[in-house]
């Protein structure tokens, strides 16, 4: 008999993308390595520092970008509060990590939960739901357009340098005209706009991953000046990258 709550912990290579459709709720989490995950026409990278909560029965496609062993706990309908949104993206807590990490001692083999690994559960859903409230805005929209997703994975194969928007179209095969066009109408933002959204989102990452200095990180997504790259992550995150780093580990 399945229990209520379980934790599906395996290790994947890089593959995808897959769409998956669960019949319990669960919170999509990988201890390490890292995916991709699109669903709503968004579409959002999901490192060790970061998790998503889906309501049951919510499509979602999922893209595994790097070696992977996933921690993701699923729990039935009736076991705990269902999300109160559909998908939520956000930054894991140390607390709701070490609970992911106690909770892989219960599989979907193990059998009716007892009162300890219960109150486990219940203690990651409950955690995992509070988080939810603040979702994480490092989400970018997706192409629907096979002309404008080759655009897109140029530009973020050359975000940490100094790609051209004119040779990104050329490369691409269209004119900077229709590219700016179909920016536009299938992501509602320009060129710029999500040059700069995948580099903030590379320092996020960076940030809540790593003790490198905030200048580093800023140089390497390809900024060169501080003062604008803080400038810009404040604008996205709502707080200075030193803040956020200080809000995650606390």
């Amino acid at each position: 008999m399945t229990p209520d709550a379980y934790c599906f912990h395996k290790s994947f290579e890089p593959a995808g993308p897959s769409e998956f459709r669960m019949e319990r709720h669960y919170l999509l989490y990988a201890m390490e390595g890292t995916m991709r995950l699109e669903a709503e026409g968004r579409r959002w990278t999901l490192p060790p520092a970061r998790a998503a909560l889906i309501a049951a029965g919510h499509p979602v496609k999922i893209t595994i970008l790097s070696r992977l062993t996933s921690a993701s706990v699923l729990y039935a309908s009736g076991f705990a509060p269902a999300p109160p949104q559909a998908l939520s993206v956000f930054d894991v807590s140390p607390l709701a990590r070490e609970l992911i990490a106690e909770c892989r001692d219960w599989g979907p083999e193990s059998g009716p939960l007892g009162p300890y690994a219960r109150k486990i559960f219940e203690a990651l859903v409950a955690v995992s739901l509070k988080l939810a409230e603040t979702p994480n805005p490092c989400a970018m929209p997706t192409p629907t357009s096979a002309a404008l997703a080759r655009a897109l994975a140029l530009t973020e194969e050359l975000a940490d340098g100094a790609p051209v928007f004119a040779e990104i179209a050329k490369t691409t095969g269209q004119s900077p005209r229709a590219l700016a066009r179909r920016f536009s109408a299938e992501m509602g933002m320009t060129w710029r706009e999500a040059l700069r959204r995948i580099r903030l989102i590379r320092a996020v990452e960076t940030l809540a991953s790593s003790d490198a200095p905030v200048t580093e990180i800023a140089l390497g997504v390809g900024y060169n000046s501080l003062s604008a790259f803080n400038a810009a992550f404040r604008d996205l995150m709502g707080k200075t990258p030193r803040d956020y780093r200080a809000s995650f580990r606390d």
